[in-house]
């Protein structure tokens, strides 16, 4: 009987063999909707009685989750001992890191958790090595740290990319932007707003037959392609930001490093100089998309010591007076802000105004 497994390498071989043309593109897309089926089998765990695996349980702290993942020994131990001072077993042989090691960086004023993953391996999705275990911590990450060794870095990024890729993990992509409703009855019911060269209505209808829905609306708002439309369908989806952060610079010329510097979303460091971390953080920032709002007390001056750190896109004085405490909005009559978010410094705002890095606020209560 073959395994899950020898079911995706069947397809995958068959994929392979099949040229891409518009002739194949309903057989191709109903094989790709069929890999999806299964590597969604090989990513959900089999249920038994065991608990979770040692060290993989670990609690949020912070505003936000950098998780790091790589091969063994390129140098995230070091990397994370260096940024917070956790101790992680640093060793030149592969698979020190067993567990998820939790560490705290405090940056910015923001509590931002840092984990140090175990190194990942060719083939983590089909299971090997601690792989599926360390790949749906990774999924929980608001940004993956990719560590990669400077003198083998592309090797090393497509292989992980690969396997992130191969559950479900999209690093440095959107959302596609396709909208897609099952109804009882109806048929399919297809429309665009945009002109689509990568997919037609014969491939979604061969997709859609292979997860059995005969019945749905689907839009396409961009010009996606079949994995798009599959992802949409799934729905498990996990759209983060990633950093490749190329180690061990002390190892290359000052040429090569122009080079490294082409590589998109990279920042090349030395863990173990401590060579250009204030690049690394910095960029951590902006990927991580956050915002700094100072607290004003009535008649006081502005607590710079503790800002209020919330995600750039759930910014609103609502979501800022629920950080503080959930309480205050029941009593909330309107805020006064300083900063870039107002045309008047300062200007009397409510709870749906949404609020910009470093902006000021003093909240004022019914009377």
């Amino acid at each position: 009987m073959s395994t899950t497994y020898d079911k995706i390498k069947e397809i995958e071989t068959e994929m392979a063999r099949t040229q891409k043309n518009k002739a194949t593109a309903y057989h191709l897309g109903t094989l790709k909707a069929k890999l999806a089926k299964l590597k969604r089998e090989l990513m959900t765990p089999a249920k038994s009685g065991g608990g979770p695996g040692e060290g993989f349980d670990v609690a949020g702290t912070g505003v936000a989750r950098v998780g790091f993942v790589g091969f063994p020994s390129v140098g995230k131990s070091t990397l994370m001992s260096k940024l917070t001072g956790t101790f992680s077993e640093v060793s030149e042989i592969e698979f020190t890191t067993l567990t998820t090691i939790p560490g705290v960086l405090q940056y910015r004023g923001a509590k931002i958790q840092i984990l140090d993953l175990p190194g990942i391996i060719e083939g983590a999705k089909d299971g090997k090595g601690r792989g599926r275990q360390v790949i749906a911590v990774a999924r929980t990450c608001s940004l993956i740290f990719l560590v990669l060794d400077v003198l083998k870095p592309l090797t090393h990024k497509a292989v992980i990319e690969r396997e992130m890729e191969a559950v479900g993990i999209r690093l440095n992509k959107e959302p596609p932007k396709i909208v897609f409703r099952k109804k009882d009855k109806g048929g399919i019911n297809m429309t665009s707003t945009v002109p689509l060269t990568n997919i037609d209505q014969d491939v979604v209808r061969s997709v859609l037959s292979e997860y059995r829905i005969a019945s749905a609306d689907v839009s396409f708002r961009c010009d996606a392609t079949v994995d798009d439309f599959i992802d949409v369908i799934e729905g498990n989806r996990v759209y983060i930001p990633a950093v490749y952060v190329l180690n061990k610079i002390d190892q290359i010329s000052i040429e090569e490093l122009d080079l490294v510097y082409k590589i998109p979303h990279a920042v090349p460091i030395s863990a173990h100089h401590e060579w250009n971390f204030d690049e690394l953080l910095e960029k951590m920032w902006e990927y991580l998309n956050l915002v700094r709002i100072y607290t004003k007390p009535k008649g006081q001056l502005p607590d710079y010591s503790a800002p209020v750190v919330l995600k750039r896109d759930r910014a609103s004085v609502a979501e800022f007076c629920d950080a503080i405490h959930r309480g205050i909005l029941k009593e909330f009559s309107h805020a006064l802000v300083w900063g870039s978010s107002v045309k008047h410094n300062p200007q009397k705002v409510g709870r749906e105004h949404v609020l910009l890095d470093e902006d000021v606020v003093s909240i004022a209560k019914k009377k």
